[in-house]
């Protein structure tokens, strides 16, 4: 198949529109239902990052996107059972792809519901059933087992999208795009992220763990297919924060913190121990949560319809509480798809667990971002690429 009509582009408004390849067939197949413009670029996008997750780390990658932007990624790492619980696994018996997907979609919940899902792994009945309980677009995958794609055809009243993407396609070496009639023309980012780019240590700390290596790696190739500007923060081979298409590299540092302590808050007793109704919708639940968690959440509580989901109304954290409970984050490691232009980024990043930074470099006052890291311990590495998207 060379071409794919779609329905519009990014709007309604936005006709006719389609997809082609001037090259071959197109690398994808439509299993079930009818991908959309948006859909389309955010399965290109996610099946990129997870297919480079994968040969980083050598393990099952999943990614969660919106707006050509990944909400979460991550690698198939076991999960606690704290993580089992906020995450909602319930009684799914996890395989590596399926602990990859429940990690990339319950960093950063609100984000993620109405997701499009990339795997870089034939989709098995397990990451299926997990699928089966979200709020979904759709899911682009080298193949489906016969039971999962049982239920996930189920999904939407059967409408549900499901891409499927040649694993062994390559693109051209170099890509077009259109913009207000004019054609751009650049070579496709081949730019390949692995352990060298790691090896310019700048700062007095010198020591990077193979944790914190796959932690800087999985950063990197997130932000390599997120909007820019944008920094990721990633813990245990997924990302906890990430802050996309953002004008000031500090506000990018500032959103992928925030989220990444509400990620943190999330598992602390007090919000593990809500008193929430039983007849509260998952979403419902996780837009409360996210409330709760806000260090402003003493000023709103009671208002609106956020106290309706409760059994009795609840005690929001106090501001020593819900900054002792962030202090207990560490062994983060953030990247920057661009240099840190000033060392309030690090101080940012520290206040959230931030202990190994990756950024280009090449600021007229790197030596100051570098003092600040070395103020903290923290070991940080110029890998002398810019990993801007657009």
């Amino acid at each position: 198949m060379k071409e794919l009509e779609l329905k519009y582009g990014c709007n309604p408004n936005q006709k006719p529109a389609r997809v082609y390849s001037e090259q071959g067939d197109l690398p994808i197949t439509v299993v079930n239902g009818k991908p959309g413009y948006i859909n389309l670029l955010d399965a290109l996008n996610g099946w990129q990052l997870v297919k480079e997750l994968k040969e980083a780390t050598g393990l099952p990658a999943a990614t969660s996107f919106k707006h050509v932007s990944p909400a979460g990624a991550a690698v198939g790492r076991p999960l606690s059972d704290t993580l089992k619980k906020i995450y909602y696994t319930d009684d799914v018996q996890l395989s590596p792809l399926a602990s990859a997907y429940a990690r990339a979609r319950g960093a950063d919940r609100m984000s993620s519901f109405g997701d499009f899902i990339a795997l870089s792994d034939t989709c098995d009945t397990a990451t299926a059933l997990l699928v089966k309980k979200e709020v979904s677009d759709g899911i682009i995958a080298p193949g489906y087992e016969p039971e999962a794609l049982s239920i996930l055809k189920a999904k939407k009243k059967g409408g549900y999208c499901i891409l499927q993407i040649d694993s062994d396609y390559v693109p051209p070496a170099t890509e077009t795009k259109q913009v207000f009639g004019i054609t751009f023309e650049q070579g496709h980012n081949f730019v390949r992220i692995d352990d060298e780019c790691l090896s310019n240590l700048v700062t007095q700390n010198k020591t990077l763990s193979k944790e914190e290596r796959d932690n800087l790696l999985i950063s990197l190739i997130i932000l390599k297919y997120t909007q820019s500007n944008s920094v990721c923060y990633v813990k245990d081979g997924q990302a906890i924060g990430i802050g996309a298409g953002q004008q000031s590299r500090i506000h990018c540092t500032r959103l992928a913190g925030d989220k990444a302590d509400k990620w943190w808050l999330r598992q602390a007793a007090k919000v593990m121990a809500l008193p929430f109704k039983a007849d509260i919708k998952r979403a419902d639940r996780d837009n409360t949560i996210d409330v709760y968690t806000s260090d402003d959440a003493a000023d709103v509580i009671g208002e609106g319809e956020w106290q309706k989901w409760f059994t009795e109304q609840p005690k929001p954290f106090t501001r020593e509480e819900r900054k002792d409970w962030i202090a207990k984050n560490t062994d983060v490691a953030v990247g920057s798809d661009a240099f840190f232009p000033f060392g309030d980024n690090i101080e940012r990043a520290h206040r959230s667990g931030a202990t190994v930074i990756a950024q280009p470099g090449g600021s007229i006052r790197d030596d100051n971002v570098i003092a600040t890291c070395d103020r903290y311990g923290m070991a940080m590495a110029f890998t002398g690429i810019r990993l801007f998207h657009h």
